[in-house]
């Protein structure tokens, strides 16, 4: 295995860092994601939201600081600081919250960029290398002009293969990101219109 690496040529080491920080940020970000799925407490949410239609902040107030779930965490830091403005601070928490879904995903968008990129690179590499033997009119030693070209093609079918497994967890990533982002302006509408209630 170790030799089937080598023969990648010098470009395989980058590509063998990309790969070790692609599967370290999937790992982390979907292991994220469970733990998150389990905090989850929908009747929290409902139950802070029906507290505000009776206009109990306080005991709503309550029930959000109690829970896991980011959607309560993020009602808690409104309502402790609805005094100067609970839109803002209703804001405030839910881009803080969105931006805990978001880490890692730049190094996903980036890998997915680069490792191809990288791949294409090695086979830059590896044809200069097999036409410079060409040039050398070495054509007695075919083993040598084939590896070169073999380090092109295993450059970039590792480079390849690095951005189709990157894109994976980056997708699934996006999308509980803005599963997130619509259930946290869904909330954020529910409690502007409780309140515009109130005054009415």
């Amino acid at each position: 295995m170790f030799q089937f690496f080598m023969k990648g040529g010098p470009v395989m080491w980058p590509l063998l860092l990309v790969s070790i920080a692609t599967v370290t940020v999937a790992v982390e970000r979907i292991w994220f994601m469970i733990v998150e799925a389990r905090k989850r407490r929908p009747r929290d949410v409902e139950a802070i939201l029906g507290k505000l239609e009776k206009r109990k902040t306080a005991e709503a107030l309550e029930v959000a600081k109690a829970s896991p779930d980011f959607l309560a965490r993020t009602l808690a830091y409104a309502l402790e600081h609805r005094e100067v403005s609970l839109s803002n601070a209703f804001l405030q928490a839910a881009n803080r919250e969105l931006s805990r879904f978001s880490r890692g995903l730049p190094v996903l968008d980036t890998v997915i960029t680069l490792a191809p990129l990288l791949g294409l690179l090695g086979t830059v590499t590896g044809l200069i290398k097999a036409f410079g033997l060409l040039g050398d009119q070495e054509l007695a030693a075919p083993a040598a002009l084939t590896g070169g070209i073999a380090e092109a093609l295993i450059a970039t079918a590792f480079g390849l293969v690095i951005a189709v497994v990157a894109l994976i967890p980056f997708n699934y990533l996006n999308a509980k990101l803005e599963a997130a982002r619509l259930e946290l302006e869904d909330t954020g509408t529910q409690v502007e219109l409780i309140l515009r209630g109130g005054k009415g």
